[in-house]
């Protein structure tokens, strides 16, 4: 069954791109825009990841952190980080496990999504895209943030 608006984030753990484990448990209190997308260094992830980046201190006043969700391993993390000078923690998820909790698995690889937790964990906004090659850009999300309070 599909994820709704203010159903509870499901809760897991993933490495980030120091391989130290992130558990979503552990960030109760803050708010966190998750991005699944399908893998680093491809150009529509690239200019999604960049344009959050180049937008950060706008989701930062608005209380938000970004982490992106990719199947990529903590190598390619950090090399797709430091070539971009992407400032959000990179998660792996080899296995799609936690994209599948959140509908972001497809037939083959990740689907592009976002999705905004709010600081008890609830999701306040979702958007899966259907078609890999669009992507939610910096100002609607920020919009979105916004109407939220």
């Amino acid at each position: 069954m599909a994820l709704a608006l203010d159903d509870a984030a499901p809760d897991f753990t993933l490495p980030d791109q120091d391989e130290q484990p992130f558990r979503l448990s552990e960030h109760r209190g803050q708010r966190l825009l998750l991005v699944f997308y399908p893998g680093d260094d491809t150009p529509v992830c690239t200019r999604q990841l960049c344009d959050y980046r180049d937008g950060l201190e706008a989701f930062a006043d608005l209380g938000v952190s970004v982490i992106g969700i990719s199947a990529d391993d903590a190598a390619s993390h950090r090399a797709f980080r430091e070539k971009h000078g992407l400032p959000f923690t990179l998660l792996s998820d080899p296995n799609l496990e936690v994209a599948s909790k959140y509908d972001c698995k497809a037939l083959i690889g990740m689907k592009r999504g976002v999705y905004l937790l709010d600081e008890e964990q609830r999701i306040r906004y979702r958007h899966v895209e259907t078609v890999a090659v669009f992507r939610r850009k910096r100002e609607e999300l920020i919009e979105a943030i916004r109407q939220l309070g």
